[in-house]
């Protein structure tokens, strides 16, 4: 009966993540991190939600994050956007992003390299790079 019990909280907290992925239209809409958006149309505001806690429990503030981006992805496709940027940080589990078609005035100059998988993205303005994992 106790094994049962400490059991329920790992399975409760492993449930969280179930569900929220890139849908095929989500793939296409590309996250404004350095926020210029100026050559873009304004196709309005898409504000999503996740649980940040669970219980008396947080959740990892990444990992929050990581799904409010994609849940934001996922909704600006359904107004036929290609971009969207956060408006605000998040805050219980909530954020506003703004939508908005750039078309090619917001994609990268040069073609993705072949072996895109292991190239390094571009590199935002705060001097980080990030890297692509599994199909993201």
């Amino acid at each position: 009966m106790r094994k049962t019990l400490l059991l329920v909280p790992v399975v409760l907290l492993s449930a969280c993540t179930w569900g929220i992925t890139l849908d095929d239209a989500g793939k296409a809409v590309r996250t404004a991190w350095n926020g210029d958006v100026s050559q873009c149309q304004d196709l309005g505001k898409v504000t999503v939600s996740v649980m940040d806690r669970v219980g008396p429990i947080d959740r990892n503030d990444i990992k929050v994050r990581d799904e409010l981006e994609v849940m934001a992805r996922n909704e600006a496709a359904k107004m036929n956007a290609d971009t969207i940027k956060p408006l605000a940080e998040p805050a219980d589990g909530s954020q506003p992003w703004g939508a908005y078609r750039c078309g090619t005035a917001g994609a990268p100059a040069a073609a993705a390299p072949a072996n895109a998988a292991s190239a390094p993205q571009t590199v935002p303005a705060a001097g980080f790079q990030t890297y692509p994992i599994k199909n993201h």
